[in-house]
């Protein structure tokens, strides 16, 4: 399953945007992160890389 973005927990620094090999994560125009869950492959890397916690399993 892609994964989700809390917006409300997100600082906005990134982090899970080096680590996903397909760079299915960016940052939107508020500066938080967003998954495009036609590109993710699950790998759920990015979960364990928030130093806040706002990644997570759909």
């Amino acid at each position: 399953m892609p994964v989700q973005v809390d917006k409300d927990l997100c600082i906005g620094c990134g982090a899970c945007t080096t680590v996903c090999p397909v760079t299915a994560l960016s940052l939107d125009a508020d500066g938080k992160s967003q998954c495009d869950e036609a590109t993710c492959i699950d790998c759920h890397t990015c979960i364990g890389t928030c130093p806040v916690s706002a990644i997570s399993v759909k």
